[in-house]
């Protein structure tokens, strides 16, 4: 497998996107890596560390949609080596979210890596959030951070920190 398979992994991705947008988590975690150092910072709630968390967290966002279009995909940029690859791009859609009747647009920008695991490329971290245009810094200031109120969910050693190889 070569750096460029990532690409056949996105498409993959990108669908299992689609599905979370339609109320169908599965397709999305049978791409995650099962490790305990996997990440997810999703605009549902503060970011949770380990693959329990993360599933619950998939479970929970697919719970709030229902009848999501196709996402468009805005790609920013796309590295890969043999072992690890990331992407960032804009993703946009509109679903019925929280059990509302109205369809409602949704755009996020999201970074995800991804790691090479026995020959397979595997999801290990996704951060996105509604954050798609320029805004003030006051504005940031005004937001309160469960991260610096409470620490990371699913976190329990002292370091936020972990390395994959400690």
């Amino acid at each position: 497998m070569s750096p460029s398979d990532l690409a056949q992994f996105i498409q993959q991705y990108h669908h299992s996107i689609d599905a979370i947008v339609r109320g169908d988590p599965e397709p999305q975690k049978r791409l995650w890596s099962r490790g305990d150092d996997v990440t997810l910072a999703n605009p549902l709630g503060p970011p949770v560390l380990g693959w329990d968390r993360v599933k619950e967290h998939l479970e929970r966002a697919a719970a709030s949609a229902r009848e999501g279009e196709p996402l468009s995909y805005e790609p920013i940029a796309e590295y890969a080596t043999a072992e690890l690859g990331y992407n960032v791009e804009l993703e946009r859609t509109r679903a019925k979210f929280d059990g509302a009747d109205e369809m409602r647009p949704i755009a996020l920008r999201a970074t995800t890596i991804f790691r090479r695991e026995d020959g397979e490329w595997r999801i290990v971290h996704r951060h996105a959030d509604p954050l798609t245009g320029p805004r003030s810094a006051a504005s940031v200031g005004e937001q309160s951070s469960p991260i610096l109120e409470g620490g990371l969910i699913g976190h329990e050693t002292e370091s936020p920190v972990r390395r994959r190889n400690e």
